[in-house]
């Protein structure tokens, strides 16, 4: 039985996203953490550690079409409040036109220093990565989350997801603690969040 022309006016955003991303990975492989956005129940399950009461500002990183930064605004955390931190200046685009009152940063998160050192107007009370950390050097990851640690206030999280079974960043770093969600095994494929805080 066909769908009513309201059902699939609501499944073709998701479809040009799915779209959006296939085409971008099937052009840099190793620049995207998904080959489709982060399904609705692992959206979810990272702003859930968001601090929805807070002023400060939220950093995303690698936000794709916005699957995490919907769910971020649905949790209640204001608009306003967002930095996207984006790389693909076609996503960038999109995430401007989809999310107007938020801060667009087309940029490498992986110099994340770099990236916010003039953008950030106080200490981010969240930073929410959709990066593909398990696909760079462990350096690189560990330079990673030291300098989200610099840019986010004391005790705030660092929320990465991996579809990997270990975990994104070595759980015995000195002066951080770790905490992980159970896998979520409706996303496809099946996710884990794992969330850092600087002691």
């Amino acid at each position: 039985m066909p769908l009513p022309s309201s059902a699939r006016a609501l499944k073709k955003p998701r479809l040009d996203d799915e779209v959006r991303f296939l085409r971008s990975w099937i052009e840099k492989p190793l620049h995207m953490g998904a080959v489709m956005p982060s399904g609705k129940l692992l959206a979810r399950k990272m702003a859930h550690y968001v601090d929805v009461d807070s002023d400060a500002p939220v950093v995303e990183l690698g936000p794709g079409t916005g699957a995490i930064t919907s769910a971020l605004i649905e949790r209640g955390v204001d608009q306003k409040r967002l930095v996207l931190v984006e790389y693909n200046p076609g996503f960038c685009a999109l995430l401007r036109d989809r999310y107007p009152q938020a801060k667009v940063v087309q940029g490498d998160a992986y110099r994340l220093r770099d990236t916010l050192w003039n953008v950030l107007s106080a200490p981010a009370s969240a930073v929410v990565s959709g990066l593909p950390l398990v696909t760079k050097p462990m350096l690189t990851r560990l330079r990673l989350i030291r300098d989200a640690f610099t840019a986010l206030a004391p005790g705030a999280p660092f929320v990465q997801f991996t579809y990997a079974v270990v975990p994104p960043i070595p759980k015995s770093l000195p002066g951080v603690s770790t905490e992980a969600s159970e896998r979520i095994w409706m996303n496809l494929p099946p996710a884990r969040v794992w969330v850092y805080r600087k002691d």
